[in-house]
């Protein structure tokens, strides 16, 4: 059985698990708009099958990646927030996944870097007016 992401142009190489999705992600982030699967597959090139794109823009939005608005027959697509955005949904999500949120945190903040820790402490400041 040939899949659609078996039938990519001769001699180019396999795409690793989670490339496909960031380079559409990256193609979405970069357009002034959003853009359908045809688009996005002509920004993408590599010889990837239409279907493969599809797909990859339907699982993107039923992760909350993106949204989706008809547009004719077919849907365009557009990410959700930029990238510090995502990857602070990102996160966020992996948070909420846990029970002990107050360990998970106080884990994170000890393995920061002194750098980080200065950053994140400084955006928790200028976030709080009280200082």
């Amino acid at each position: 059985m040939t899949r659609d992401y078996d039938r990519q142009a001769p001699g180019s190489p396999r795409r690793a698990a989670g490339e496909l999705e960031a380079a559409a992600l990256a193609v979405l982030q970069a357009a002034d708009r959003s853009l359908t699967p045809a688009e996005v597959l002509d920004r993408l090139g590599g010889g990837l099958a239409y279907s493969t794109v599809v797909t990859i823009l339907s699982r993107l939005h039923a992760k909350g990646v993106l949204t989706r608005l008809r547009s004719g027959r077919a849907y365009s697509y557009a990410p959700v927030a930029d990238e510090p955005g995502l990857a602070a949904r990102r996160m966020r999500g992996v948070l909420d996944a846990e029970t002990d949120r107050e360990a998970v945190l106080a884990r994170f903040v000890s393995e920061l870097s002194a750098a980080d820790e200065h950053l994140l402490r400084r955006v928790l400041r200028d976030r709080d007016p009280a200082g």
